[in-house]
Parts: structure tokens; sequence; C-alpha cells
């Protein structure tokens, strides 16, 4: 059984497919959702631009936006879960396993593939440094019909 559920999301759509299975979970044991979204660092160069404010500006544009596509997705969530969201700055396996030795997360869902770097990105290398350093069960989402590149689509995919 389980009581509190952390949601790795990024707005990919193994992300959303990883949201729809916690949410069942979540529904069916009276559980609580953590979303939590990470928003990685700006990139070198951009740290030496000329105009100090610039690399702040955009890291608050990310942030921002992260917190918007958070909010929508909450606000697709029924109404009777318990649900936390948070926007973190900083590198999405280390966010993710931070907050689950501070969070007391019994189950981390997440998606197998994410964004990309500057859309707060769960990519398959998150996925499998947080799966070798997690010290709860993960449940690791594909979304329907999805593929991998250079991963040719199953036979029910087709």
């Amino acid at each position: 059984m389980f009581l509190n559920i952390l949601v790795a999301i990024d707005g990919s759509e193994h992300a959303a497919a990883a949201l729809r299975t916690a949410s069942q979970l979540a529904g069916e044991e009276h559980a609580r959702l953590t979303l939590l979204t990470a928003v990685p660092p700006a990139p070198a160069f951009a740290q030496l631009a000329a105009a100090g404010a610039a690399p702040l500006a955009d890291v608050e544009e990310l942030m921002g936006e992260a917190g918007r596509r958070i909010r929508k997705q909450v606000d697709e969530l029924p109404d009777d879960l318990s649900v936390t969201s948070l926007v973190v700055a900083g590198h999405a396996d280390k966010v993710i396993l931070d907050r689950l030795n501070e969070g007391r997360h019994d189950l981390l869902v997440m998606g197998t593939r994410g964004l990309g770097r500057m859309g707060s990105a769960l990519l398959g290398s998150v996925s499998q440094a947080v799966l070798h350093h997690a010290e709860v069960p993960v449940l690791v989402v594909r979304a329907p019909g999805a593929t991998s590149p250079g991963e040719a689509p199953a036979a029910s995919d087709r």
C-alpha cells in the first residue's frame, strides 16, 4: 500500500502517462500525490552573457512555464485527490533523488523519456540514474504507442 506518491513530470507524453497511472493508484489507495518538475540550470555559456540579469531571467521564465504546465495538469486531476506540486531548479535526477530522501515518499512514478534538457527533461539517462539510486520502489511508465529513438514500433502499435 502506498500513501505518499512522488510523480516526476515534465510535460512529455511519458510523464503524462506516469501522472495518469499515479493518479489512478492514489485514488485506489487514498494516497497523496506530489508532482515534481525540475528546471535545469542555465547552460554555462548563458552564464557568461554580458547582461548579468539575462540568465536569471531565463531561469525565472522556465520556472514560470514549468509552474503553468504543472498547474494545468493538476486542474485535470480528480478533485478528491490530495495533490502538492513543486517546481525545483536543478538537474532532474538530483532533484528527484533529493525529494525522495526529504519527502518520505514510498513510491516514485516517472516516464521513460522526457522532453529534453530545456524542457525539464526526464530523459532515459535520468530514469536510469534514479532507478539505480532510489531507495523506494520506482514505477517507470511508457506512453501508449510511444517508441524510443531507433526502436521499431511493437506489432500492437502499428
